[in-house]
């Protein structure tokens, strides 16, 4: 059973991809919780990442279970695929689709957990039909596309919004944001109801990674 309360999930787009075997090692060694995986499709946004090839080739060495985060136009044409690559869960934004549902119908079937995501100016409003039909909902706290920008603040303000909703419901929906989280903001994001932090550059181009990780989880 993977603890994930106030967990970091550190993204390897930030890692040495010369290295990234040693990457994943430090991981396993790790507080780390999750791998989150970015996948980028130069359309959605405007940036390219990487996608099956990685996924395969870190599945057999990773000790984390990997969160796949698609930021990609036509989403339902590739879920299948990433499941079947090793992903632990599989995420899409919610501004990519028309309707979400027929796309996390095909996650769910290959048994892999369901994640939504909205960018910064999409409302929060918008997940609420959905949050008893995910695992968790993932709200960006920088625009998608791009690594070591800055936290947006108002993010602290729909984590709750949502970490609201959830309680009132009685859901078991997790909240995982991504974008700029560092130290200094991971325990506002864990007081404000967030419970998985997604963290790139705050990782990956720390003096020493593995402490990083316990910094911000504590």
């Amino acid at each position: 059973m993977i603890d994930l309360h106030r967990a970091v999930a550190p993204s390897i787009l930030s890692a040495d991809f010369g290295h990234l075997a040693d990457e994943i090692e430090m991981l396993n060694r790790s507080e780390a919780s999750l791998i989150h995986c970015d996948v980028m499709d130069g359309v959605f946004v405007p940036n390219l990442s990487f996608g099956f090839p990685v996924l395969e080739a870190i599945r057999p060495i990773a000790k984390k279970p990997l969160d796949v985060h698609l930021m990609i136009t036509h989403p339902e044409r590739y879920v299948e695929r990433f499941c079947d690559a090793g992903a632990w869960s599989v995420g899409f934004h919610l501004e990519a689709v028309d309707d979400p549902l027929p796309i996390l119908e095909l996650i769910e079937a290959k048994g892999v957990r369901t994640c939504l995501t909205i960018n910064p100016d999409i409302s929060p409003e918008r997940l609420l039909p959905y949050l008893d039909k995910v695992n968790m909902v993932l709200l960006m706290s920088v625009f998608a596309g791009f690594g070591g920008q800055k936290f947006i603040p108002e993010t602290l303000d729909k984590v709750r919004y949502i970490r609201t909703e959830i309680t009132k419901r009685q859901l078991p929906t997790l909240i995982e944001v991504d974008g700029g989280v560092n130290i200094a903001n991971a325990h506002l994001l864990y007081d404000a109801g967030a419970d998985i932090l997604v963290a790139g550059s705050s990782v990956f181009h720390a003096a020493q990674a593995e402490q990083a990780i316990i910094d911000m989880k504590r």
